[in-house]
């Protein structure tokens, strides 16, 4: 499939969205298959000494990530990396940005230590997500900082804001927290496009979506509120995690 990348031990850390989390697969290892793992499938089609290792835990704050993913990332020697951290911060009342995206930059600066070519995710566009919506502002500065960290240390940024894809409800999971399989499959072809490597995942063909009546709309809006989001706050109440008990699917190689 083209010129052999040049990669060849690849580490993927982060939260929930790393973990694959709104992509169920039975066969893949803590049952979720997600973006990351696409990636992975693609890179170790493309040279015949690939090795994967996948550290993300749902629910984890950016702190977390880098106090228990960043020293045993580097502990494997990869010489490619992805991050994605942060989200779970910003969405939270009254979290300051520029404290998030400095201890992010902390977070770059250790990774970069070895050299290995950095993976970044900046947050997508959530201006179509009810109650997330109220926080558009937010991401949008972080992805500000963001883009600045990735200039300032040679890394890659991995764009889901500009993802324009992802305005369509399918890209989705029932939670509109966690994105579909479609979803985790459209950001992997995303991510290997902006490592350039060549792929022959398909782009997302949308067929016409139904029309909806304000009242189903209502409907489906209460329904979610009932399983998802009072759930969610309730957790954050409560000071509990999602990822409460939860271990890394691909902690070694």
């Amino acid at each position: 499939m083209g010129q052999q990348h040049p990669w060849s031990r690849y580490v993927a850390i982060g939260d929930s969205f790393t973990e694959g989390i709104g992509d169920p697969e039975p066969q893949s290892p803590g049952g979720h298959r997600g973006w990351a793992d696409r990636v992975a499938e693609v890179l170790s089609t493309q040279t015949n000494d690939f090795a994967y290792a996948n550290l993300a835990v749902r629910g984890r704050l950016l702190q977390q990530i880098s106090d228990s993913q960043v020293d045993a990332a580097l502990e494997l020697k990869p010489d490619l990396i992805s991050v994605s951290a942060g989200g779970n911060d910003i969405i939270r009342p009254g979290t300051d940005v520029d404290d998030v995206s400095r201890r992010f930059e902390e977070m770059i600066v250790r990774l970069r230590s070895d050299d290995a070519t950095v993976v970044m995710f900046n947050g997508p566009d959530i201006g179509m997500t009810p109650v997330l919506n109220r926080v558009r502002g937010k991401v949008a500065i972080y992805n500000e900082n963001l883009r600045a960290i990735a200039q300032r240390h040679d890394c890659i940024v991995a764009d889901m804001w500009a993802l324009r894809e992802l305005a369509d409800s399918r890209m989705w999971a029932p939670d509109r927290l966690h994105f579909s399989p479609t979803g985790h499959h459209t950001i992997a072809r995303m991510v290997l496009d902006a490592l350039a490597v060549e792929h022959d995942l398909e782009p997302f063909k949308p067929e016409p979506l139904p029309p909806r009546t304000w009242r189903q709309a209502r409907v489906d809006d209460i329904g979610w509120a009932r399983e998802y989001f009072v759930p969610w706050v309730l957790r954050r109440v409560r000071h509990r995690s999602s990822g409460d008990h939860v271990v890394a699917k691909r902690p070694g190689f």
